[in-house]
């Protein structure tokens, strides 16, 4: 069985480019995303995946006119959609305006059998997807750009990792900002491997320069085809993967 999977950190569909910082740094989060969203779908209906990891989603702000960018996307191109807010539920971010909206979203077309919202005790971003389907169990995160909130991260991700008996996708935007070394003792813990074995960079689009952004799975899964499409509609590039199960 072969299985694709696409991980795109969208940033809210809020663009790129030099007019993103203006008039005031980081203007660009309070502009509606609609048309830039549009291409965003276009670009998925192309590479036309089984599953989707989108990191950085909005769920319903006046960016979007109240409507769920993951729910468009699944309902337009025919997936199951499984989403939140990346903020804990006892934080304050999940009580602000357009901060309670930004979350993560895993999206099917894979029958999910069971889904499961985690969360980190460390950091602002918390929140841990885990979705099943009949042939694997996936994982999306998207860690702290603390160092040692990430290392106390992927030490709880350690422990869900552990418990699961099937094959396994963990991907997400991990904002190793130290470099992929920050990676190797929970690889080696956990037995997962990452898909992207030339460490091609994710981050920034236009010039990637860091890889930030990774799809790890474990040995059941044989990545045969990895590749990052060069498109600019976020400040992360996506990550493609053909797996074979």
């Amino acid at each position: 069985m072969q299985i694709r999977f696409l991980l795109y950190n969208i940033r809210y569909a809020t663009g790129v480019g030099s007019n993103f910082h203006l008039p005031f740094p980081y203007a660009g989060y309070l502009r509606p995303s609609s048309e830039n969203f549009k291409k965003i779908i276009d670009f998925i209906h192309q590479i036309d995946p089984d599953i989707v990891g989108l990191v950085e989603v909005d769920g319903g702000s006046f960016r979007t006119g109240r409507k769920s960018q993951s729910s468009q996307i699944a309902e337009e191109l025919g997936y199951q959609s499984i989403g939140d807010t990346k903020y804990g539920s006892g934080t304050m971010f999940k009580r602000m305006p357009l901060l309670k909206s930004q979350g993560n979203a895993v999206l099917s077309r894979l029958p999910i059998i069971s889904h499961r919202f985690h969360y980190f005790n460390e950091g602002v971003k918390r929140l841990i997807i885990q979705v099943c389907t009949e042939q694997l169990t996936v994982f999306l995160v998207h860690l702290s750009l603390t160092y040692r909130n990430r290392q106390y991260q992927l030490e709880h991700l350690y422990r869900y990792i552990s418990q699961v008996k099937r094959p396994v996708i963990l991907a997400g935007d991990f904002n190793v900002l130290w470099g992929s070394r920050e990676m190797e003792l929970f690889l080696a813990a956990t037995g997962l491997a990452s898909a992207n074995i030339e460490k091609r960079p994710s981050h920034p689009s236009s010039e990637p320069k860091r890889e930030l952004d990774f799809i790890l799975h474990s040995a059941e899964l044989t990545p045969v085809c990895f590749y990052s499409p060069p498109v600019t509609y976020s400040d992360h590039a996506p990550l493609v993967c053909d797996f074979t199960l």
